[in-house]
């Protein structure tokens, strides 16, 4: 039901105007990326997929070899592990109507970005965006100037923790590797996305959702 009265809310959105950006943020392990991917796939269902556009931050992830490059392979997710410009560009021509996009996606197995592999038609109603950083100031600012709406994704930190680690275990980590990645990693970057949460519209909590 809760995704029932999101995508409701969504599409009575998109009737206001030729297209619409939502946005879903929240910290690691949330479940913002899994509410994001299920309100695409029935915002799709309802108006088909050449009106609906999806736009996830973690295509803009900076690859392994340039993280090595930087130094910052050992805090991949920080905020300064992304292409924050790319991400800005992107999704404002992705707000733009009538446009095409294509936009990069983050391939889980090979645990990379891909350039160009998905596409926001030029007959999209509804952008769908989602990422930890949308709130954020400095070079994040215009990002929540270009969503319309958005929602804040979050759980308790227990149940959020145990997410995390079955994430990383099933990527290849040590449980004592994973647990310090969530304590040295993942628990300072939800502690500042959580000190956005009041730049959002509305708080889901995702204990609710089924």
């Amino acid at each position: 039901m809760i995704i029932e009265a999101l995508v409701a809310e969504i599409i009575d959105l998109a009737d206001t105007r030729s297209r619409v950006v939502v946005g879903f943020t929240g910290p690691p392990g949330a479940g913002k990326t899994t509410v994001a991917r299920r309100a695409t796939l029935e915002l799709a269902d309802r108006l088909g997929d050449a009106h609906i556009g999806y736009l996830p931050m973690d295509g803009f992830h900076l690859a392994t070899p340039m993280l090595h490059l930087l130094r910052r392979t050992e805090r991949r997710g920080a905020q300064d592990t992304f292409d924050v410009d790319g991400f800005v560009a992107t999704l404002r021509r992705a707000a733009t109507p009538d446009t095409e996009v294509y936009a990069p996606d983050f391939d889980h197995n090979l645990g990379e970005p891909i350039a160009a592999s998905a596409l926001i038609p030029a007959t999209t109603k509804i952008v769908v965006v989602e990422g930890n950083y949308l709130a954020f100031d400095g070079a994040w600012a215009p990002v929540r100037r270009l969503i319309d709406r958005m929602w804040f994704v979050d759980l308790p930190d227990a149940i959020r923790h145990e997410r995390l680690l079955a994430r990383h275990v099933a990527t290849g980590r040590s449980v004592e590797d994973a647990l310090e990645w969530i304590r040295n990693v993942d628990d300072p970057n939800a502690a500042q996305i959580r000190a956005t949460r009041a730049y959002s519209d509305a708080a889901l909590d995702a204990t609710t959702i089924d």
